[in-house]
């Protein structure tokens, strides 16, 4: 009898492990002698509709040379070494049936040992995107309609970044022209198109920006230099248009690649501009305001491709930007900046390592590296090294802001698992006795930066 039992146990389960194989949708799986890379769950035998889930999460050990007159809770620092997340990201996204797509990104940004929301460091994370796409036709590009959190726009491939693909030691930071001032990190709750027709990439946007008064810091007071206006409410109109003359760049997501390091042959002219009717103010005789429009516009080009039989991957990419914020706007900025606090009168730049970061005015930026061979490390992977440069000059500067960066990144497992050294030279801006704003000197920073994107 029991014999009787096991052997109908046994035919059951072999019949509704195949039921169950035939309802359920296929997961794609890898050869025993290719470990699978991606977190993905595949809706359908092919692979075409999928969710899938990704990690990154980049640590920075850093050395600043402080701005003079840098405090930390009170107490002066020359010299100042942190611990930090620069990025720390969760990502989960999928093509759901041929027309549908969804992203969304929940991560923190620029947590270090000062970091707090509302003097609690526990609120920090948030959501970065959260939008859904449909793709108007099925077998092409061509048009896809989406809307929610994005950072679709913007004026340059690097007002779109993939950070996790970034060659560089960072992002320029300055072509995220509005970051975390009528944005979320660079995202705006929009209404977009996007597209490839042919070799013309594209992507036009419209934007609800958030009030300047909501970002978490005391809002600007209106004086004769041009700020975030905090008065009424108006749309933001965005669009990048890149044309390939090489390989297409891909488009599943709206961000742009850092390096492909020679996995691509790209060669790509880029263009874009982002335009809000009132979106500044300052004032003529002290009290009634007078509103500026915002118009940002870049032109750019970029190459990225294979050298000598994919022995070497060069990239470069160099931008011209004119950026009007209305009269004489000046921002300092400082990357998970060190130090909270300034007690130098004559200080222009701020605390830490902040600096003329974003501005009335033009701007050049340019970046090249090179990959050697892949298996120069053996089994440890490769290295690239790089070097950037940066020249704006903004109407309120009698000076220009020059900031040079240097680097090498150790690519261990490509983007996947490297670890980058950046050295960096900015300046530093003080108040001349007329009243001239003028470059007081350059100051250092160096940092490692260990990423996993997986």
């Amino acid at each position: 009898m029991k014999k009787k039992l096991l052997a109908i146990l046994a035919a059951a389960i072999g019949l509704s492990s195949k039921v169950f194989a035939q309802e359920t949708p296929l997961t794609v799986t890898a050869p025993e002698d290719k470990p699978i890379n991606e977190i993905k769950y595949n809706l359908t035998p092919d692979g075409s509709k999928y969710i899938k889930a990704t990690f990154m999460n980049q640590v920075w050990v850093r050395w600043t040379e402080a701005n003079r007159g840098s405090t930390v809770n009170g107490d002066l620092q020359d010299n100042i070494v942190d611990i930090g997340l620069r990025r720390t990201r969760l990502q989960m996204f999928g093509q759901i049936t041929d027309h549908v797509f969804f992203y969304t990104q929940f991560g923190m940004n620029n947590f270090n040992y000062l970091t707090q929301t509302l003097g609690n460091r526990k609120l920090h994370a948030f959501f970065h995107d959260a939008l859904g796409e449909y793709k108007v036709f099925k077998d092409n590009n061509k048009l896809k309609i989406g809307a929610g959190l994005t950072v679709t726009g913007g004026i340059s491939r690097f007002s779109n970044p993939s950070a996790g693909t970034i060659m560089t030691g960072d992002l320029p930071i300055f072509l995220q022209t509005t970051v975390d001032q009528t944005d979320l990190f660079a995202r705006k709750l929009s209404v977009y198109a996007r597209g490839q027709l042919g070799k013309l990439d594209y992507r036009v946007a419209v934007s609800d920006p958030f009030p300047v008064q909501t970002n978490g810091q005391a809002a600007p007071a209106l004086g004769e230099n041009s700020s975030f206006n905090t008065f009424g409410h108006t749309k933001q109109y965005q669009g990048f248009f890149m044309y390939n003359f090489l390989d297409k760049e891909p488009h599943t997501m709206p961000f742009m690649a850092g390096t492909y390091l020679g996995e691509k042959t790209v060669l790509n002219l880029e263009g874009g501009l982002i335009y809000q009717k009132d979106a500044m103010a300052h004032t003529d005789n002290g009290f009634d305001p007078v509103y500026d429009d915002m118009f940002l516009w870049s032109v750019g080009a970029f190459a990225d491709m294979p050298l000598q039989d994919n022995k070497y991957a060069f990239s470069a990419y160099a931008g011209y930007s004119n950026t009007d914020y209305g009269r004489n706007y000046i921002r300092n900025n400082g990357i998970m900046n060190p130090a909270n606090g300034n007690n130098d009168p004559v200080n222009f730049s701020g605390a830490g390592n902040a600096f003329p970061m974003f501005g009335t005015g033009e701007s050049i930026y340019t970046q090249v590296g090179l990959r050697l061979p892949n298996d120069l490390l053996g089994d440890q992977g490769t290295l690239m090294p790089y070097a950037t440069f940066r020249h704006s000059s903004y109407d309120r500067l009698e000076d220009g802001v020059n900031v040079y960066n240097t680097g090498i990144n150790w690519l261990i497992n490509k983007h996947q698992s490297k670890i980058t050294l950046n050295y960096q030279l900015r300046p530093e801006f003080r108040t001349a006795a007329n009243g001239d704003i003028v470059r007081g000197g350059n100051l250092s920073t160096a940092w490692l930066q260990y990423q996993i994107n997986f």
